[in-house]
C-alpha cells in the first residue's frame, strides 16, 4: 500500500524534526484505517480526498489543525523554519478563514513575533480549540485574529489535554456523590477514625515513594500540611515564598531551599563503577520563574473547570518544572489534595490517599512520569562535569517541551487513581475499622481483657490471617486453648466471611 505522510508527520520529515514524538501520525492512502502503535500513539490513514491541495508547509499545518493532535511544542519548532513573509502571504489568501486565523494567532503566540499584515482580518470569532476534542480553559477574546483563546494557559506555560473516550468517561464520575454515599454507609465515628488514619497513611506513603522513612516530627509536619490544603488562594499557594516554606517544612533541614533553584537539576540513578542513568532533566534555571508564573496562570484560567484535570495540570506541571532540589515529589502529591479540596470536590477535613494507591501501583505511577520524561531525552543535549554539575547545551530547542506539555496521559492516570481509591481503598479502610470494632466486642464477650491485650490479640490474628501464632502464646498465658480457639473463630466470622461475601 502506497502511503503518503501528511500533516504533522509530513512536517516532521520536511524539517528534520525526527526527535519530536507525535501522538497522532497521518497518512493518505487508498483505504481508511486507524490503528495504535506499540507506544500507544495513533496511526491513521485518510482517503485521498483529505490530501492537502498544495504540498506546502502551511497547507500541511492546516491539515494538522484539522485532524492531528495539537502539539504546541512541535508547532513552535515548525514555525521557526518558516519565514514571516510566507505566513503573511498564506493568510492573505483567506484573511477571514478559520484556519488561517488560527495559524496567525498560534504563530504570534508561540514565537513572540508580530506579523506585519497589509490587510484586515475579518470573520466571526471562532474557538481556538474544539471543545469536543480538547479540555478548554476560560475564553479570552483576541481581537486581532478574532479568535476565542480557550487554551489552558499562557505562552509561559500551556498544557494540552486531549479528550479521549477513556478520559471523558472518567470525568463523568461524580466524586462528591461517591464520597457522600460512603459517609452514609458508616457511622460518623468510624468515618472520623478512618480519616485520621488516612492522613497518616497518605503521609507515610508519600515519603515511601521517595524511599524515605520520616521521623515522627516530619510525619506530623506533613499531616499538618495536608490539613491546610485549600486554605490559601492558588495564587498564594503557588507563590515562591509559600512553596519554599512548604518545602522547608517537609525535607531534612539540611536540604531546605532558600527559594527556587538557580542551577540545572536532573534526576538520575547511580550505578556501579561511577556510571549513572539519567531519568529526567529539569527545565534550565533561566526558564524557571516564567514557568512557575505560567503555572499560576493555568490555575486561574482553568478555575471552574474539571477538578481532576486542574489537579493534574497543577501537580504534574509542578513536578515536571521541578523548582526545588528536594521535596518536589511530596509537594506534587500534596498539590493534588490541595486542588481537590480547593475546588470543593473533597470536603475539608477529608483526604483521598492517592499516594498510598500510587505506592501500591508504583509501576503505573513510574510509567506515567516516564511518559513525559523519556521523549525529552531524545531532544535534549547536555554536558556533565565530574562533580555532577550539568548544563543543557540546546535550551532554546527544548524550551517548548517544558512550556507546552501534553498531559492527557497524566489526567487519565490521576482520574483512575482517584476512582480506584474511592471505590476500593477507602471502603476497605472503613470496613476494617467497623470489623475491628465488632471483633473487639466479640473478644471482650469471650474474655474481658484489658484494652491493650485485646488490641494486641487482634493485631496477631490479623497478621497471621486469623490463626493465633504459637510463638506469641507466652504473651497470653492466662488464656485457655478453648478461649483462643473461640477468638480465632470470631476473627474468621467477622473478617474473612465478610471478605468472602464481597468476593462472591
Amino acid at each position: 500500500m502506497n502511503l503518503i505522510p501528511v500533516g504533522n508527520l509530513w512536517l516532521r520529515e520536511r524539517f528534520g524534526l525526527k526527535k519530536h514524538r507525535l501522538t497522532h501520525q497521518s497518512y493518505v492512502g487508498n483505504n481508511e484505517k486507524i490503528e495504535l502503535n506499540q507506544q500507544g500513539d495513533v496511526n491513521q490513514i485518510y482517503g485521498k480526498k483529505y490530501a492537502p491541495e498544495e504540498n506546502t508547509p502551511l497547507a500541511h499545518i492546516v491539515f494538522s489543525l484539522k485532524y492531528d493532535d495539537l502539539d504546541l511544542s512541535f508547532l513552535k519548532a515548525v514555525f521557526t523554519q518558516i519565514g514571516t513573509a510566507e505566513i503573511i502571504e498564506f493568510i492573505g489568501q483567506s484573511p477571514s478563514g478559520k484556519y488561517t486565523r488560527k495559524i496567525g494567532f498560534l504563530y504570534e503566540f508561540l514565537t513572540g513575533l508580530s506579523l506585519d499584515l497589509p490587510y484586515q482580518i475579518s470573520g466571526n470569532y471562532t474557538d481556538l480549540l474544539d471543545e469536543d476534542e480538547y479540555i478548554t480553559g476560560r475564553i479570552i477574546k483576541n481581537n486581532r485574529w478574532r479568535i476565542n483563546n480557550n487554551l489552558l494557559g499562557t505562552v509561559s506555560f500551556c498544557p494540552v489535554v486531549r479528550r479521549t473516550p477513556v478520559l471523558d468517561q472518567l470525568l463523568k464520575e461524580d466524586i462528591e456523590v461517591q464520597i457522600e454515599q460512603l459517609k452514609q454507609q458508616y457511622s460518623p465515628d468510624i468515618f472520623r477514625r478512618a480519616t485520621n488514619y488516612l492522613y497518616s497513611k497518605e503521609t507515610r506513603s508519600s515519603y515511601e515513594i521517595e524511599k524515605e522513612k520520616p521521623s515522627p516530627e516530619r510525619m506530623n509536619r506533613f499531616i499538618a500540611l495536608l490539613m491546610k490544603a485549600g486554605k490559601e488562594s492558588s495564587e498564594q499557594m503557588l507563590d515562591e515564598g509559600s512553596l519554599t516554606t512548604l518545602q522547608n517544612s517537609i525535607v531534612d533541614p539540611r536540604f531546605a531551599a532558600p527559594g527556587f533553584r538557580d542551577f540545572q537539576n536532573y534526576i538520575g540513578q547511580s550505578l556501579p563503577y561511577g556510571d549513572e542513568i539519567i531519568h529526567y532533566i529539569c527545565p534550565p534555571p533561566q526558564y524557571l520563574i516564567s514557568l512557575m508564573d505560567g503555572l499560576k496562570a493555568v490555575a486561574d484560567k482553568t478555575e471552574g473547570g474539571y477538578a481532576v484535570v486542574r489537579a493534574t495540570l497543577i501537580s504534574f506541571g509542578f513536578v515536571f518544572i521541578h523548582p526545588f532540589e528536594d521535596g518536589n515529589g511530596r509537594l506534587h502529591r500534596f498539590l493534588i489534595h490541595d486542588m481537590l479540596v480547593r475546588d470543593g470536590i473533597v470536603p475539608d477535613g477529608l483526604i483521598i490517599p492517592v499516594s498510598a494507591h500510587m505506592l501500591n501501583h508504583i509501576h503505573d505511577y513510574d510509567q506515567v512520569l516516564e511518559n513525559y520524561s523519556k521523549p525529552l531525552l531524545h531532544q535534549i543535549n547536555y554536558t556533565k562535569k565530574g562533580n555532577g554539575e550539568m548544563e543543557v547545551t540546546n535550551p532554546a530547542e527544548v524550551e517548548g517541551y517544558f512550556r507546552y506539555p501534553d498531559l492527557t496521559t497524566q489526567c487519565i492516570f490521576l482520574a483512575q487513581t482517584i476512582q480506584e481509591t474511592i471505590s476500593q481503598d477507602i471502603p476497605e479502610e472503613l470496613a476494617f475499622i467497623q470489623h475491628y470494632d465488632e471483633l473487639k466486642s466479640e473478644l471482650q464477650n469471650i474474655v474481658d481483657m484489658p484494652d491493650k491485650d485485646i488490641n494486641l490479640m487482634i493485631l496477631f490474628l490479623h497478621q497471621n490471617k486469623g490463626a493465633f501464632p504459637n510463638r506469641r502464646r507466652k504473651d497470653f498465658s492466662k488464656l485457655t486453648e478453648l478461649e483462643i480457639t473461640a477468638m480465632e473463630a470470631a476473627y474468621r466470622t467477622i473478617f474473612q466471611d465478610n471478605i468472602d461475601q464481597k468476593t462472591n
